[in-house]
């Protein structure tokens, strides 16, 4: 069974690590001026992958700092080309993608890459004895070749619009796997890319450290090392920052708000396509209730939880279309504050009943049900805590729980969660996983056992089809039905907040995914920053 979390993998440990908090300490003492010979930057993250290799998930939207793509994207999400000399080309019928590699681009161990690296990594991703969970996004590739080193050839079962998108996988090299068990190999933690940075070292629960790649085809970074600090507890990140530990750290919205005006500090709030919302699984029978289901997502304030627990940094949230993507559909949008007035009407219709505490039951059954979230983040718990005492308004009683990932697990198809996911780019994202019934109990792919034929054949058409029009209507269709089912209760959209030392420069914020940890931070383009 394929596991895969809302997020990354936390391995978490948070001791305090001296060699790091040095590390810090040279890289806050830089003088004014030039960036200084071997100068190190100190991000820190909550979230640590579970692997550094692209074909098992890590960095598959590109910025990964260790690999690069055929194409990569730019501050606007743009595709540009990445190992690929221009963008690769679309036959007219859709089916056929070729691309041109970059003259004079190699990996870290200085070994030239060919188009036989390429094939090689998707044809990796493929093959069924790899337990990659990139393999259904590639469903529509039927083969891929290389017809001499600098070319490859797509060829696709079916036009697929967003394609080339995928093209922004990092590329492995063949040699480095070729005739290895690739779930087990040892590249999976000290991998040989073509980025920007270069492996130095991997403590789990810890911290990565990466240097510069003299040999960058895009150009020499101009910083000489970067650490990632791994630091799952939000409170414990933020009192490390402020410490001086490290340049740059994510931290939760009210913790990042700390910073706002102290010297030597800038904060920066990144918009994103990164929703938090309320996984009700089919598997508990008062979650699997439509009139529960459907009371609750009238019963929670969104206004108030972006106000308050994101202290305004973010938006309401009614599906996984961020209001930003062109597919977006605007009849799903609902109010921003509760409406316990229709939520009450709605439950007792529904045969819901008040008894004792004000709390509701039918048949017997009381309106109750635990709602898990991961106990070292601060905001899924305060969101736990805000959804909580809004369905009490309504006779619904709700038992926060603060759990580890790995006591999450097992409890995911008879206990609620407060989960996270999101694209900027594509709604097939994500999405084709997350609610499509054959992904049915996959881990985090469809956790709750959500089964809809109308959503499996609206978000099939989605990626069968090419004209935008008719991929427009599919995910319309898709959006109002998974609206009129409530299979998740949508809170809000987050910005992403960082704090930052205020001497630095060339940070460039982007719309930002869900996953923002070791790539597609605020640091994706770190390689490129300096200091005053």
């Amino acid at each position: 069974m394929i596991r895969i979390r809302p997020t990354v993998r936390r391995l978490a440990a948070v001791a305090a690590a001296g060699g790091l908090l040095a590390l810090a300490s040279c890289s806050s003492s830089t003088t004014p001026g030039a960036l200084a010979a071997g100068d190190t930057f100190v991000v820190a993250t909550a979230g640590e992958p579970d692997t550094l290799n692209p074909v098992l998930n890590y960095g598959v939207d590109g910025a990964s700092l260790i690999f690069d793509g055929l194409v990569a994207r730019d501050a606007q999400n743009r595709l540009v080309p990445g190992l690929a000399a221009e963008l690769p080309t679309v036959s007219a019928d859709g089916r056929t993608v070729t691309a041109k590699l970059r003259d004079g681009v190699v990996f870290h161990d200085g070994t030239a890459l060919t188009a036989a690296d390429v094939v090689f990594t998707y044809r990796t991703v493929l093959d069924p004895k790899v337990d990659s969970t990139l393999r259904s996004d590639l469903e529509m590739l039927e083969s891929v070749e290389a017809p001499d080193p600098d070319t490859v050839v797509f060829r696709l079962r079916y036009a697929y619009a967003p394609f080339l998108q995928r093209l922004a996988l990092g590329i492995v090299p063949a040699r480095a796997l070729s005739g290895q068990d690739v779930d087990r190999a040892e590249f999976n933690r000290r991998p040989v890319g073509t980025g920007p940075y270069q492996m130095e070292s991997w403590t789990p629960g810890d911290r990565l450290v990466l240097t510069a790649n003299d040999r960058y085809f895009d150009g020499r970074p101009t910083n000489r090392r970067l650490v990632v600090a791994f630091v799952a507890d939000d409170n414990i990140r933020a009192q490390r920052m402020r410490a001086g530990e490290f340049d740059v750290a994510e931290l939760a919205p009210k913790l990042a708000a700390g910073f706002d005006g102290r010297a030597g500090y800038r904060v920066e709030r990144v918009p994103t396509a990164d929703y938090r919302g309320v996984m009700l699984p089919m598997g508990n029978p008062v979650t699997a209730d439509p009139a529960i289901r459907r009371a609750l997502n009238l019963a929670v304030d969104r206004a108030a939880m972006v106000a308050g627990v994101l202290g305004g940094a973010g938006e309401p949230a009614y599906g996984p279309v961020p209001p930003t993507s062109e597919y977006a559909e605007p009849a799903v949008t609902g109010k921003p504050t509760a409406d316990p007035v229709a939520a009450t009407a709605l439950l007792d219709a529904a045969g819901w009943r008040a008894g004792a505490g004000g709390i509701r039951a039918r048949d017997g059954r009381p309106a109750r049900f635990t709602l898990m979230y991961p106990a070292s983040d601060s905001l899924r718990k305060e969101l736990a805590l805000a959804v909580t005492a809004d369905a009490k308004k309504v006779g619904i009683e709700i038992t926060p729980e603060g759990l580890t990932w790995d006591a999450i697990d097992p409890r995911l198809n008879s206990d609620a969660l407060i989960m996270g996911y999101g694209t900027p780019y594509d709604p097939d994202f994500v999405s084709y996983k997350l609610f499509g019934s054959r992904f049915a109990g996959q881990g985090y792919f469809n956790p709750g056992h959500y089964k809809s034929t109308v959503v499996d054949q609206a978000l099939q058409q989605g990626r069968d089809q090419s004209d935008p029009a008719q991929r427009k209507a599919a995910y319309s269709t898709f959006q109002k039905q998974l609206a009129a089912d409530v299979p998740w209760v949508y809170l809000s959209y987050l910005q992403h907040t960082y704090v930052l030392r205020d001497s630095i420069d060339g940070v460039v914020p982007r719309v930002e995914p869900h996953e923002h940890d070791v790539a597609n931070s605020l640091w994706w383009n770190i390689n490129t920053w300096t200091r005053r």
